[in-house]
């Protein structure tokens, strides 16, 4: 009846790659078209903060900076503000952080997409993952996944090359 179907899904960062934006990361940034004004405006507004506090800002705690995961998270407003099948007027679109916890930083994606066929709903929502998962290296970012048995086996490998103990039992 509102002539859009909702989509509620979290994409989960591995907090290990979550940090401040440095210069080469910000250069990088500066290149991604849907992400200039906000840089812009964000930049200005904590370079100003920034020069109010003072002190030694060499040191990264001491006053405000850009982060990856906050960047990649204006970059999914932006992309989905821009996206031909999500609904731009009278509907939610938000992106927001949910607690972290064992499977990571959960993003969730909150839209409504203009199509109401479920099939149409279905190949945007997985293009609109595709795209924002493809794009998650582009800030140092990583999703995170749970460890698979190749995993484990790749593990007990190097411990087993490196001359540990290979816990056999006696």
């Amino acid at each position: 009846e509102s002539g859009g179907r909702r989509i509620k899904r979290s994409l989960h960062i591995d907090m290990r790659t979550i940090r401040f934006a440095d210069e080469k990361l910000l250069e990088r940034f500066k290149r991604i078209r849907l992400l200039r004004s906000h840089l812009e405006s964000k930049l200005d507004e904590i370079q100003e903060y920034n020069g109010d506090v003072g002190g030694n800002l060499d040191e990264l705690i001491n006053g405000r900076r850009l982060t990856n995961v906050g960047t990649f998270r204006a970059y999914c407003v932006a992309y989905l503000r821009n996206h031909p099948k999500i609904h731009q007027e009278g509907m939610t679109l938000l992106v927001r952080q949910l607690s972290p916890g064992a499977q990571g930083l959960p993003l969730e994606i909150y839209v409504f997409t203009n199509e109401i066929a479920w099939e149409n709903y279905e190949d945007i929502q997985g293009d609109i993952f595709d795209h924002l998962l493809s794009v998650l290296p582009e800030f140092d970012l990583s999703p995170y996944q749970s460890p698979s048995g190749a995993d484990l086996e790749k593990a007990g490998s190097l411990i087993h090359a490196s001359g540990a103990p290979s816990g056999k039992s006696v």
